[in-house]
């Protein structure tokens, strides 16, 4: 048996004996977004130690918490806080959490992640949901070894991000009244905020936003099967775009200044899947 599918196997079933996920949508809560998991009810949550071959989150505003229970009547399991591959993780690792709750039954996946804006009609606020990405963080989950039990050798990413839920997403944002943006994800290796030079490579390449997660979900997803919708809080511009020196504070206010809007759009699109 494949290494890594045995330790997606083992940590879902030590999940699996706490609650029942089958069927239940996927949501996870990317920086400063995790506020949304205090709105789920009839709550159940295990600290991520406690989950077999997960890591430890190490990243201000992931809390490092598997939570199941209901959103908006709708069965969900939260992750809130995710693994990053600038922790130091391998890519395995960080798309196990994608990987086990496939392995759950989940039926659906919301991915969410505070970005650098990159397309220069957005501003810190604007929301975009993900249309397509570019994988630039220089490794991907899916090397090495396929995992046969889970998908194919070579997964085609033509429609990696679900049409359909993708047009539902932004749909939704749309009749909240809500600044809602579609677009490409980057996704660069971090832990340092992109360059000057670097966010006018990712312009001209095509990119709208930048980030450092969300890209090995997306992979690991495509590969075995798993619907996604993915929505970028853009918390600033990217580097050299204003000439603002960057923080990760000014990422986790913007956040929190949005957080009204994003949770009222991702319980709205839970409602609708």
């Amino acid at each position: 048996m494949n290494e890594i599918y045995h330790k997606c196997l083992e940590a879902a079933e030590f999940i699996r004996t706490k609650f029942d996920a089958t069927d239940a949508i996927g949501i996870v809560l990317g920086s400063g977004l995790g506020d949304l998991a205090d709105e789920i009810t009839d709550a159940q949550i295990i600290d991520y130690a406690d989950i077999p071959n997960y890591p430890k989150t190490t990243v201000p505003g992931h809390a490092g918490q598997l939570i199941f229970g209901y959103l908006n009547g709708v069965k969900v399991l939260c992750m809130k806080g995710r693994f990053h591959f600038y922790e130091g993780h391998d890519m395995k690792t960080v798309a196990m959490p994608t990987r086990v709750m496939k392995l759950l039954g989940v039926k659906a996946l919301i991915l969410t992640n505070a970005a650098g804006g990159v397309n220069r009609s957005f501003k810190p606020g604007t929301l975009m949901v993900i249309s397509d990405f570019i994988n630039y963080m220089g490794d991907n989950p899916l090397y090495g070894a396929n995992v046969d039990e889970l998908g194919p050798r070579f997964p085609d990413m033509t429609r990696a991000l679900d049409p359909e839920y993708t047009a539902l997403a932004i749909q939704t944002g749309k009749d909240l009244g809500i600044d809602i943006r579609d677009g490409v994800y980057m996704g660069f290796r971090g832990p340092n905020f992109e360059t000057p030079a670097e966010i006018r490579f990712a312009e001209k390449i095509g990119a709208d936003a930048v980030g450092m997660s969300t890209v090995p979900e997306i992979l690991a997803a495509r590969h075995c099967g798993l619907k996604v919708i993915g929505i970028s809080c853009i918390t600033n511009m990217g580097a050299g775009i204003t000439g603002e020196v960057l923080t990760h504070e000014e990422v986790q206010e913007t956040a929190d200044r949005v957080k009204g809007q994003f949770k009222e759009l991702i319980k709205t699109i839970v409602a609708r899947m």
